[in-house]
């Protein structure tokens, strides 16, 4: 099964949605990343600044309009 980024930039998407909500109710990332992202994900907490970084929902929407496989001929 070939690799794609999908599933990656849907877990980024699933983090940043956690933290924007969080963010707005007053908690900051380093306690977001520690009670609720690091439990959940295991992921580093540069990874963690990493995703939040990331455009992933422009690159989501991107890779889904692309076509699914090219022509041959």
């Amino acid at each position: 099964m070939a690799y794609n980024r999908k599933n990656l930039l849907t877990k980024v998407v699933e983090i940043q949605e956690i933290t924007l909500e969080h963010t707005r109710r007053g908690v900051n990332q380093e306690w977001i990343y520690f009670h609720l992202i690091f439990p959940q994900y295991r992921i580093s907490k540069r990874t963690y600044y990493n995703y939040l970084g990331t455009a992933a929902k422009a690159e989501l929407k991107r890779l889904n309009e692309q076509p699914k496989q090219g022509v041959l001929f």
